[in-house]
């Protein structure tokens, strides 16, 4: 059983989706806008927020981004705007998946729970490691347990999804990677025509690593690979 924050400004669809919810075993918070969805998560853990764009107080926009300032937990994003550029920017503030309205309860329920598989296989695999397990390319190290990074001794200040996107291409120096890959594999889901989102975090990561960000690489026609040496 998960706990669900909904954060839906419309009474009906909220309701309609709550129950859906509750009958396939979850528990359910139910808020109709963002201040309140804000304040929910400061006294009670969601293992997953379905948070809609429109959103009375702060936009579902603003909400994504303060939740993934401090917190990896899986975000669904709930839109009528249907346009590529919108759905780009979803992605691009945090959000791990977007569903345009209006959508099927079987499609937005088989979402729900490849997020929480997602989650909870992460957390398997943390807790049977022995120890947190520390990547090292060059003066760049990876905490993979404590979910944190250094380059020459000095913390680096990521974003979940950057930290993300480094620690796939740091396990693997060398190894080349399409943003398809990528997407699946951070993302969880596939985007299909949304490569942008992963060369955009790309031109992020690569700034925030300064001259070592010259080691990540194109490799044209596949997507991106950290240089061992």
């Amino acid at each position: 059983m998960a706990h669900i924050l909904l954060v839906e400004d419309e009474e009906q669809l909220g309701k309609l989706v709550r129950e859906q919810f509750l009958a396939a075993g979850h528990s359910v918070t139910l808020v109709t806008d963002g201040p309140s969805a804000l304040r929910v998560l400061e006294t009670n853990a969601a293992d997953l927020v379905i948070l809609d764009w429109m959103l009375p107080g702060l936009d579902g926009l603003e909400v994504c981004r303060r939740i993934r300032a401090r917190s990896i937990t899986p975000i669904m994003m709930l839109t009528a705007r249907a346009e590529e550029v919108d759905r780009v920017l979803g992605l691009e503030v945090g959000a791990d998946d977007y569903l345009t309205k209006p959508f099927s309860m079987q499609e937005l329920l088989a979402r729900a729970r490849a997020l929480l598989r997602r989650v909870s296989m992460m957390s398997e695999r943390a807790a049977g490691e022995q120890a947190p397990a520390v990547l090292e390319v060059g003066e760049l190290r990876v905490d993979v347990g404590g979910r944190a990074a250094w380059l020459g001794g000095v913390t680096l200040d990521l974003t979940p999804k950057e930290w993300e996107l480094l620690h796939v291409l740091a396990a693997h120096p060398g190894r080349a990677y399409s943003r398809e890959y990528l997407l699946q594999c951070i993302w969880g889901v596939t985007y299909d025509g949304f490569d942008r989102t992963v060369d955009t975090h790309i031109v992020r990561l690569r700034r925030k690593l300064g001259a070592f960000g010259e080691r990540v690489v194109t490799v044209w026609g596949v997507g991106y690979k950290l240089l061992a040496a």
